[in-house]
């Protein structure tokens, strides 16, 4: 099972991806709220933070930009968006980025990259974007399992998307894109905060700590991994 994308959406070369333009910024407030500044001036980043599921590769760089005390490592499942996400890693020249990896967040974490390189309690922070909607639910499943592991007592995942609501779809273009995502693949769609995610979080050790509303009718949800077991 992979964390699979809509059609169209992975493709080779530098891609400009236009709702990612239009949130990067209002979600960059997000992060900034919750990733703190460095305490003191050190030699290179002082924390870790994996993207899952990169898309283009716009929003890491845009990110990297305000958080130079951060490490950013990109990831995605379909490595012909690697192109993409490596183009803009080099026109930013920013050296906190790291290059692209693949990622299927059904897979363990060891397997990730290959190389072995995620440990458990070795990760400050999380970004899954636009993700869980237009995956299989075994893909949010494997995010909250992994999630749950790599990150450190006190580290933050943040996931952004539209989402239900206690069982409700709002606003009308919600309810209408769910449909159009379920006729597109039956294993699609916009997952219940109350009914899906938080249960599988508690499962996981993460709890919601705060919930978001975006423009676009979109939220970013804030876990965090509880300081103790």
């Amino acid at each position: 099972m992979s964390n699979t994308q809509m059609p169209g959406h992975s493709r080779a070369g530098k891609q400009c991806n236009s709702a990612a333009e239009r949130n990067k910024e209002p979600i960059l407030r997000v992060l900034k709220k919750h990733i703190a500044p460095p305490r003191e001036t050190r030699d290179g980043p002082s924390a870790l933070c994996l993207e899952i599921s990169s898309g283009s590769g716009q929003h890491v760089v845009h990110f990297a930009r305000h958080f130079p005390h951060v490490l950013w490592q990109p990831s995605e499942y379909d490595a012909r968006q690697f192109g993409s996400i490596a183009a803009y890693v080099q026109e930013s020249g920013l050296a906190n980025v790291l290059p692209p990896i693949r990622v299927d967040v059904c897979d363990d974490f060891f397997r990730w990259g290959g190389d072995g390189r995620f440990k458990e309690d070795s990760v400050d922070f999380v970004v899954n974007i636009n993700m869980m909607h237009i995956s299989p639910f075994a893909c949010t499943q494997g995010l909250f399992r992994n999630c749950g592991k790599i990150l450190k007592p006190g580290g933050i995942l943040f996931t952004y998307g539209p989402y239900s609501i206690n069982g409700e779809i709002t606003p009308a273009s919600n309810v209408k894109f769910n449909a159009m995502l379920r006729r597109e693949n039956p294993e699609w769609g916009l997952r219940d905060v109350q009914k899906d995610i938080i249960p599988l979080a508690l499962k996981n050790n993460l709890s919601l700590v705060e919930v978001i509303d975006m423009p676009a009718n979109n939220k970013v949800l804030v876990w965090k991994k509880n300081e103790t077991s």
